[in-house]
């Protein structure tokens, strides 16, 4: 049983069984609260790696009057309520994008928290529903799966700010992005079992022959893991390609650069988790979103043919809906021109 037929098997069956919703809320408050803290840590991601500052020390201070934060100002969300947004020693105003992060990072890591609930539940679910339960290497491939969703949100809601406030993608988060889903990908690849998502040679496409002259059928081209790393490797060169020749074709065609290695290296990121095509879904949709803006700005007369736009936050956002609903969406366009 694949990954993607764990997944659907449990969106079909799960529904129904509603006696342990309680341990569901428990598991999602949990989420959420980590998601809380992640996002304030986030937060100071935001402020200090485009800087090139440490994310460690010093402690966290008010930008304006340099006071250190105490630790009962420092809880996330409920303290920049209870301070009504401002500074308690200088008052000066404390951005909205604080909480925003905050309270965005707990509601990805409650959704994935929800994922996580349904893999420790998995058994008794498909069980009451006579179907096979799956071995305990297909439900580690789903957890790392959901581990890497947990990540991947993170990187790309801190790409959002980051890109959005200075036309940064840092490369402490891209290329330490790929870095990551590439280790989960190859721990992933462990757990396969001998003939999972291996790929096979047909009558139909490729003949091996033998030393000694006699064709084999069906003979495996590549490996469960070899299929599953080699393939992850080819969708981060083919979307980082991608976007280079247009990179390259924009250049040629106005004289100016027109899109930044950032956002190569983004968008490879997103391959990196979650495939090719998902990360083509990304990058249709982040173009769909920045060209919208960009025509609300033109017809506002507040930008002009030659403005910049932050196209990472926009590639950034359009990865974090693949990640969330690009398998239906594809599934979905397949089945539609079929």
């Amino acid at each position: 049983m694949h990954l993607r037929t764990i997944t659907g098997t449990i969106a079909a069956i799960a529904e129904p069984y509603t006696s342990t919703v309680t341990t569901l809320h428990v598991y999602e408050a949990v989420g959420f609260i980590l998601g809380l803290a992640f996002g304030s840590f986030l937060n100071v991601c935001i402020s200090r790696i485009p800087k090139g500052e440490s994310v460690i020390h010093p402690r966290s201070r008010c930008p304006r009057c340099e006071a250190a934060i105490r630790w009962y100002d420092n809880i996330p969300l409920l303290s920049w309520l209870l301070l009504r947004g401002r500074c308690r020693d200088c008052h000066a105003g404390i951005s909205w994008r604080y909480p925003a992060v905050e309270f965005t990072t707990g509601l990805w890591l409650l959704h994935t928290a929800k994922l996580f609930w349904d893999a420790t539940h998995l058994d008794a679910t498909m069980s009451a529903a006579a179907i096979p339960s799956p071995s305990a290497s297909q439900i580690a491939i789903y957890l790392l799966a959901v581990l890497g969703l947990a990540i991947l949100g993170f990187l790309l809601i801190g790409l959002i700010v980051m890109d959005w406030q200075t036309f940064t993608l840092p490369d402490a988060f891209t290329l330490t992005g790929i870095a990551i889903a590439l280790f989960l990908v190859c721990t992933q690849a462990i757990f396969l079992g001998p003939t999972e998502d291996q790929v096979l040679l047909t009558r139909h496409s490729l003949h091996l022959t033998s030393p000694g002259g006699v064709t084999d059928h069906g003979n495996v081209f590549l490996t469960g893991p070899e299929s599953l790393i080699f393939g992850r490797i080819a969708a981060i060169c083919g979307t980082a390609l991608i976007l280079l020749i247009i990179r390259w074709l924009y250049k040629a065609l106005r004289h100016r650069e027109g899109m930044g290695l950032g956002d190569v290296k983004l968008l490879a990121m997103i391959a990196a988790f979650l495939g090719f095509w998902p990360a083509i879904l990304a990058l249709f949709i982040g173009v769909l979103i920045a060209g919208l803006y960009g025509i609300v700005l033109l017809a506002q007369r507040r930008a002009g043919a030659a403005s910049k736009l932050a196209f990472g936050s926009f590639l950034s956002i359009g990865g974090l809906i693949s990640a969330l609903f690009g398998n239906t969406i594809i599934d979905r366009y397949i089945a539609l021109i079929r």
